[in-house]
């Protein structure tokens, strides 16, 4: 008969559900499933932090749609993926997160790593538990995956106790359970479906907004969002980056990024969490009428009272009301209310964006990152990592596919930069535009040793005004006196470091910035070499970005 150890099963039942791919750093206390993982036909993709192996997982899935695995090691390992378990939540991520534990036996001895790290995922996973018997561990996994990818998906946590990765147990012990996972999506009630369709057809200004609660609720029908929005001539505002390029290429039709919420007389929310992101709904007119579709009932309500909640998926509701209106209604003729659905480009970016400044405006440098994209990198993976610099960079970027932008979530965390990158190739084996303010670049700086590793086509730009940006501008407008006497505080960062040089580890091409004509040719200079590059972008430490910009004012109003 035969015997498996513990590590077997963990590879085959990830294989039985589905999964493709995994994220790890290697530990002594899981070795047996990564042999597993590995013998069982799963890519196991090597890290070197556990919370970027959670950033990687979470681009995985925003540009594969396929969940992946992420296996770290007992104690700190488990420990260092806590903000990733946080910031795959904040984006309705699912993530199946193995971690490692001291062996049943030495638990509360004092052994090595022996931590209460279930405690802590606990906090940070929408699902936690320990195995305790090895046989069940098929069992076990495919009950992570079932809640990883319910109708509120989000990230989830196994432990397995050492000694239970090297047990081993008989074949006709272990059951395997068939694939359950369901992949249907819940559709709205029909009643409610055509109350919805009669306030958008009588609408003057409606307009569609979306956030990342959507995703997983898309399915077959990203589509239908399209054709409704043509329908109605509808602006359709996109939240975070997880339907950004779903519904088409953003630069044919610019009604599929306008956000026009603020002066709609009907507003449609598909899986919107109406945090500060949206104002709390402060943004919404008071009359207007506010429909809310979501998966996840609780956040119907939330923040914004729902004239009409409807429970079901973004896809299926969109559908559903494309049809309920055409049988009521001819679509409408002429522009939307907010505009034509016309062409755009890099052309018509704001006037910051093309900036002649030097030191380098921050605008300018992320549109030149916008120019290339749109040239000649149309089909690249864009990563946004940093505070002020993801504000300049979110303003310029295009998607001109789906699953083609990751960035942080609502949690504003940074850092995130090169996990996402290795999850975006991961996915679809792209090269991919990493952009980055130069306080981000410095948490996991040497995943670029793993991208070198991979082979991984990086362009590295970063956004250089040598200070914690987003808090330094700020301070200035706080503590202005303070600021003039003895200077910031903890804020300033070693004036230009040579980032770049980093680049010549792995015989990438390196290269400092200082005029912004010379940006675009660095970035072509950089793309030519076909290795993880740096181009390091000298800008000024005064320009506020859109979102700092109204504390500025408001704390001089004050």
């Amino acid at each position: 008969m035969s015997k498996f150890d513990g590590g077997a099963l963990v590879g085959r039942a990830l294989a039985n559900e589905g999964v493709e791919k995994a994220f790890v750093l290697c530990g002594g206390h899981i070795m047996p499933a990564l042999y597993g993982m590995r013998n069982a036909g799963i890519e196991i993709v090597d890290m070197r932090h556990e919370c970027s192996a959670l950033y990687a997982a979470i681009a995985y899935t925003r540009a594969s749609g396929k969940v992946a695995a992420v296996m770290t090691t007992a104690g700190p390992g488990v420990g260092n993926t806590a903000a990733g378990m946080m910031e795959a939540a904040s984006m309705s991520i699912p993530v199946v997160h193995i971690g490692g534990a001291v062996a049943l036996a030495m638990r509360d001895t004092g052994d090595l790593q022996d931590m209460s790290t279930l405690n802590l995922m606990e906090s940070v996973s929408k699902w936690a538990r320990k195995i305790t018997l090895a046989e069940r561990i098929p069992e076990y996994v495919s009950m992570a995956l079932r809640h990883a990818t319910d109708s509120s998906p989000g990230p989830v946590y196994l432990e397995v106790p050492t000694d239970l990765l090297f047990a081993k147990v008989d074949e006709a012990a272990v059951h395997f359970p068939q694939r359950r996972a369901s992949s249907a999506l819940s559709a709205g009630d029909p009643a409610l479906i055509e109350e919805a369709a009669e306030l958008l057809m009588k609408a003057e200004r409606p307009a569609m907004l979306v956030d990342d609660g959507a995703r997983a609720t898309l399915g077959n029908y990203a589509g239908a969002v399209a054709e409704l929005a043509d329908f109605l001539k509808m602006p359709v505002g996109i939240a975070g980056y997880g339907c950004r390029g779903a519904f088409g290429d953003e630069s044919e039709n610019r009604l599929l990024r306008t956000n026009a919420i603020g002066g709609a007389d009907v507003v449609l929310a598909m899986g919107c969490r109406f945090d500060f992101r949206h104002g709390s709904g402060r943004h919404i007119p008071k009359d207007a009428k506010v429909i809310q579709v979501h998966t996840d009932q609780p956040q119907i309500g939330f923040n914004v009272r729902a004239d009409l909640g409807i429970a079901g998926g973004a896809g299926p509701v969109s559908r559903q009301l494309v049809d309920a209106l055409a049988g009521r209604c001819d679509s409408k003729p002429g522009d939307s209310w907010a505009g034509p659905a016309s062409k755009t480009s890099t052309v018509q970016l704001p006037k910051p964006y093309s900036d002649e400044a030097v030191p380098v405006h921050p605008a300018r440098c992320a549109g030149e990152v916008a120019r290339f994209l749109e040239a000649e990198g149309r089909d690249w993976s864009l990563v946004i990592d940093g505070g002020e610099a993801s504000v300049w960079m979110g303003g310029a970027a295009t998607a001109y596919e789906a699953g083609q932008l990751h960035g942080t979530g609502p949690n504003g965390t940074i850092g995130t930069g090169p996990g996402l990158v290795i999850g975006a190739w991961v996915a679809n084996r792209k090269p991919v535009l990493w952009y980055t303010g130069d306080g981000s670049f410095g948490f996991y700086a040497m995943e670029m040793e793993t991208m070198a590793r991979l082979g991984i086509p990086v362009v590295c730009v970063i956004s250089n005004d040598s200070s914690w940006g987003m808090i330094s501008l700020l301070e200035k407008y706080l503590r202005p006196e303070e600021i003039e006497e003895r200077g910031s505080c903890n804020t300033d960062l070693h004036h230009m470091r040579a980032y770049d040089k980093m680049a010549a580890m792995w015989d990438g091409h390196g290269e400092q910035v200082t005029d912004p004509e010379e940006i675009l040719p660095a970035i072509q200079r950089a793309a030519a070499n076909g290795k993880p590059s740096i181009v390091n972008v000298e800008i000024d430490n005064v320009s506020l970005s859109p979102f700092i910009a109204p504390y500025a004012e408001m704390v001089k109003g004050g």
